[in-house]
């Protein structure tokens, strides 16, 4: 039964109270190509439950999951073994929700975990102080932009050609509407990274420039430089990061004076799940806490002297006047929080080093063996788990050609820069340790053939 709390004259009411003379008026901004004009065209009407079941089961069959075949995608997603108690953990009564509480008497397991997930990022990204998520890393990017914007009251940001071409979309979208200066291209099939142009670029107009590490090619460079021409400009440097396991064995960017860091926490504790959802990770240097975006939980002692935990911070527009919020889409990813920091813990700092180390050294051996491939070189002086191949020919339909072959061989620069010719030939490879030797070996024999 459906659930209308509205009669017609109530609806009527309200549109009269807005000064719109139908429903219709709400959508006009929407394209009318993007309209529905009626129900959804073949969907039957209706189905018993066992006939609903059986269909999608049988639409589900046509799914390949990352285990089913060599998996080398990578490029901003990255498969991971998660253990099976991380999924365990996160059922329990205690912590099944996917938003932030609203009530600490009742809500003390999930505030701590919230709390000791803000630490496990803050060591991890080297910084002060964290919060408790985000949606994903590409908003999250977003969100360090504006900050900086806020702190620096400018309005130019600096993106590497090496982030993650989705997080630039995404930058790109929400600043038609703060009307920030975006300055960004495209990256080359080239070994160094950009450090040196974007030194060039950072002058007294720079709120920020936003750096990934590593990049989008896999590259891993120093930002020392970067942060001081940043701040001798009284800029910051935003640093980007997509895949956190590399940060067992890279430096923090917050040990290169990084003053915002950002990422994507899908790689600990969160699966693929066909794309979401993600966890947005967010840090920064203590004197810019209050310009931080999200929701901080703090520790605190109730009226026994007990130690209890708390929402110390909530700068978003359902906390504060809206104009003095930091963010309004700052909600954070409850569960999938717990789940990175339930992973994270299991871990250890011992075990997240010899988790990325093992990733590092796969990576290694396999960027041997296909950089021996006719038709292969390997682009990269350094890398984490991910490094780019420069084809003698477009990756994108070998890449086509070999996931029809059931084995699923990279992303291609291509695809992910349709405009950019120069970078068709490239093929951004990830190896996790979920990545066999079989694996690496099936997929240079694919590759031998398609470039024989």
């Amino acid at each position: 039964m459906r659930y209308l709390p509205l009669t017609p004259n109530d609806r009527q009411d309200m549109l009269a109270t807005i000064g719109a003379s139908s429903i219709d008026e709400l959508f006009v901004d929407v394209p009318e190509e993007a309209r529905l004009d009626g129900p959804i065209r073949d969907l039957p009407m209706h189905a018993g439950e066992m006939a609903v079941e059986a269909h999608m089961k049988k639409l589900a069959r046509n799914n390949s999951a990352a285990g089913d075949m060599p998996f080398f995608l990578g490029a901003g997603a990255y498969r991971h073994h998660v253990p099976a108690s991380v999924d365990h953990i996160i059922q329990r009564g205690e912590f099944l929700t996917a938003y932030t509480p609203y009530q600490p008497e009742i809500a003390q397991g999930t505030l701590q975990t919230l709390f000791e997930f803000q630490t496990q990022v803050a060591r991890l990204f080297g910084v002060d102080v964290a919060n408790a998520s985000m949606y994903d890393g590409s908003t999250a990017c977003w969100e360090a932009i504006v900050m900086a914007r806020r702190i620096t009251k400018r309005g130019k940001a600096v993106l590497s050609s090496g982030l993650h071409p989705h997080y630039v979309s995404v930058a790109k979208t929400m600043a038609r509407f703060t009307k920030d200066q975006l300055v960004s291209e495209a990256p080359t099939l080239d070994a160094a990274t950009d450090g040196a142009d974007l030194l060039d670029q950072i002058d007294d107009d720079t709120s920020c420039v936003v750096v990934q590490y590593p990049d989008i090619l896999g590259r891993v460079s120093d930002m020392s430089a970067l942060a001081e021409k940043a701040h001798s400009h009284k800029a910051l440097l935003i640093a980007v990061v997509t895949e956190p396991v590399a940060l067992g064995a890279i430096k923090a960017p917050g040990q290169m004076d990084a003053d915002i860091v950002v990422g994507e926490g899908q790689s600990l504790g969160v699966g693929l799940q066909f794309g979401g959802p993600y966890v947005g990770l967010f840090g920064c240097k203590q004197k810019y806490v209050r310009q931080m975006p999200g929701r901080l939980c703090g520790e605190t002692v109730d009226a026994e002297g007990k130690r209890g935990f708390v929402l110390t911070l909530s700068t978003r527009e359902q906390h504060i006047r809206r104009e003095k919020a930091t963010s309004n889409i700052c909600t954070n990813s409850g569960l999938c929080a717990l789940a990175f920091t339930a992973h994270m813990t299991l871990l250890g700092e011992k075990g997240l080093r010899e988790l990325a180390m093992l990733n590092h050294k796969k990576a290694v051996v396999a960027a041997d063996r296909l950089a021996k491939i006719n038709g292969i070189s390997l682009l990269n002086e350094s890398f984490f788990n991910e490094f780019t191949l420069v084809l003698d020919k477009d990756a994108r339909p070998i890449v086509r050609k070999l996931a029809d072959q059931k084995i699923l061989a990279g992303v291609s620069l291509g695809r992910l820069y349709p405009d950019e010719n120069d970078l068709a030939h490239g093929l951004v490879v990830a190896v996790t340790e979920t990545t066999s030797d079989e694996d690496v070996e099936t997929l240079a024999l694919a590759l031998e053939g398609e470039l024989a």
